[in-house]
């Protein structure tokens, strides 16, 4: 793997992401991300893609991982259109309705049979809170501080509800969400189904129970080397090379807090369009 990069800082009404290869950790308010993503055969892109996005005042931050079906220009344009999607969405508190325009996007693209799996999560630096959205996604790792363990999120969905089906099947889906509280040290690790189709150990899947005994090996002290000595350990335990994307997303709970400032800039702020941080980090095709 390639040196971890420096710590960027996520500014209030930006919008980073994109579908290239990426080792890359941030500062939010609240939140510490790490973010490493690699498209099959080291391409230069790839069918995942991931978005972060920080409000006005910097009090709502917004993850995004999907892995839409295919690779190339087409995934770059729907990489695009998911962008602006997070713009137009980025003081949004609920972000049910985020998703369900993100499923229309995808049903819009079904004439070439595009779909996509994702995952959303809207961080509340105020409370502490975590929403979370999945539509066909795999479920993600959490790590809570006080009991010092690793566990499978299970994302219940509404009585009645059509929720948890991947984006662009149907044009009409009710997705559900699960609030939760983040203590400070608290971890959620989310990922694509590349690494979970890892085959190891004379070719069976890694899994999601595979991932989960992997990620309880780690020192979670060291959140920072969390996904690189993952990816490390992955590669030892290979049977042959992923055949296919695969990204971590490793999002940790701090005592950060939105500055006075911010909150005086917030009003201004939404009277400017979101400052998108993500033409270098797209293809050409998207810019």
């Amino acid at each position: 793997m390639a040196a971890q990069q420096a710590t960027e800082s996520l500014r209030c009404m930006e919008v980073w992401g994109g579908n290239r290869g990426i080792e890359q950790a941030f500062e939010l308010p609240g939140l510490d991300v790490w973010l490493y993503s690699r498209p099959i055969g080291h391409a230069e892109n790839g069918g995942d893609v991931y978005y972060l996005s920080s409000c006005a005042s910097g009090r709502i931050s917004r993850l995004l991982v999907a892995d839409v079906s295919g690779h190339g220009p087409e995934v770059s344009q729907l990489a695009l259109r998911l962008r602006e999607l997070m713009r137009r969405n980025i003081n949004r508190i609920d972000q049910t309705s985020f998703v369900a325009s993100m499923n229309q996007e995808f049903v819009h693209f079904n004439q070439e049979s595009r779909f996509a799996t994702a995952l959303v999560g809207t961080y509340f630096s105020s409370n502490g809170r975590l929403q979370l959205c999945t539509a066909g996604h795999p479920q993600p790792l959490i790590y809570r501080v006080q009991a010092n363990t690793w566990e499978l999120l299970e994302l219940n969905r509404q009585p009645g509800a059509t929720g948890n089906i991947p984006l662009g099947i149907l044009s009409e889906v009710e997705y559900s969400q699960l609030e939760l509280p983040l203590s400070k040290g608290d971890m959620l690790l989310a990922y694509t189904d590349g690494i979970m189709e890892a085959r190891v150990e004379e070719g069976k899947l890694l899994g999601s129970d595979g991932l989960l005994t992997l990620v309880q090996s780690l020192n979670a002290q060291q959140p920072e080397q969390i996904i690189p000595r993952l990816v490390s350990a992955l590669e030892m335990r290979l049977h042959c090379r992923i055949d296919d994307d695969f990204t971590l997303l490793l999002a940790r709970c701090n005592t950060r807090s939105v500055s006075l400032m911010s909150d005086l800039l917030a009003p201004f702020r939404l009277l400017t369009s979101p400052r998108n941080n993500t033409q270098y980090r797209d293809t050409a095709a998207i810019n």
